[in-house]
Formats: C-alpha cells, sequence, structure tokens
C-alpha cells in the first residue's frame, strides 16, 4: 500500500496507481481516504464487495458442512435414475 499526503498528490494521480495498489490519502500524517483501483470490475460486482449483508451471507456459508465433488455425483446420479423409474411409472 502507498502512503501519500494530499497535498502531495493529485486524484489523477492516485487513481493511477491505485490500479495497481491502493493508495492512502493522509493530511498531517493522518489517513483521510484510501483509493483502491476497480479496472476490471463491472457495477455488480463493486456492489457486492461493498455490501455487509452479502459478506455476512458468505460467512454463514463458508461455515456449512460442504459435500465433495464424487459424493455430490453420486447423488445426484442416484437421483437421476429415480426419476426416470417414477415418470416410467406414471405413464403406465
Amino acid at each position: 500500500m502507498k502512503k501519500v499526503g494530499v497535498e502531495e498528490t493529485t486524484l489523477d494521480r492516485c487513481v493511477a496507481v491505485a490500479q495497481r495498489e491502493r493508495v492512502l490519502v493522509t493530511r498531517n500524517g493522518r489517513p483521510i481516504a484510501l483509493v483502491v483501483g476497480l479496472k476490471g470490475l463491472d457495477e455488480e460486482q463493486i456492489a457486492l464487495g461493498i455490501d455487509g449483508e452479502f459478506w455476512t451471507l458468505i460467512e454463514k456459508r463458508r461455515k456449512q458442512k460442504t459435500t465433495d465433488r464424487a459424493t455430490l455425483e453420486r447423488t445426484l446420479d442416484l437421483q437421476d435414475k429415480r426419476g426416470k423409474r417414477n415418470s416410467r411409472a406414471k405413464s403406465t
């Protein structure tokens, strides 16, 4: 992270540098702004990135039990086979 005094820079310079690293802008040695580059992100990504409710949801999800791919595929395969059996039974 680059640290720069507000009196030593311009907004254009901060934005240019922020595309590579965050820029902490200070006044009298105290932080007053953080400039973060957003190049390559769309509006939805930016909105989600700053949405506390979204990150709470992500945090809860990460604490949930997970299933490995092989188990998931077996489960889906069984459900698919059951669905085919049920559809044959209904058509007769």
